[in-house]
């Protein structure tokens, strides 16, 4: 069954994902609000819309998030190995995805130190070279 809803998922984002979808939802719109006078604009007839676009949302949610879920992983698996194949990388940065957010906030941190310290090291080579 998952494999099924796999190849499912994928499908329907690559379909649902051109402009033919697009063109196709508009004219769908476009039909239904050219019925509202043939059917005077009634209850039933809104409810129509409402459903199926209810409908339609929601089951496009787990879809959505499916194809979210693989394409990140299929990315995460795709940087882990950059970084295992990298000479200097360092592979504790390998599978970050897994930290609790503490441990990914000081890591930031630790980024965010070591830019600074670039900057700071640029500016000052910057400053030696303008004087020669």
């Amino acid at each position: 069954m998952r494999d099924a809803f796999r190849a499912f998922a994928r499908r329907s984002s690559i379909v649902l994902g051109t402009a033919w979808a697009f063109a196709f939802a508009i004219l769908v719109i476009v039909v239904w609000a050219a019925t509202g006078p043939k059917f005077h604009y009634s209850d039933t007839w809104q409810l129509i819309i409402n459903t199926s676009t209810t409908i339609v949302t929601f089951l496009m949610v787990f879809v959505i998030q499916n194809t979210q879920n693989r394409d990140g992983k299929a990315i995460q698996l795709k940087l882990d190995e950059l970084i295992r194949a990298l000479k200097g990388a360092r592979n504790k940065l390998v599978d970050l995805e897994d930290l609790s957010d503490e441990e990914l906030k000081k890591l930031e941190k630790e980024f965010q130190r070591l830019h600074k310290q670039s900057q700071e090291t640029d500016t000052h080579v910057a400053k030696t070279e303008s004087r020669h």
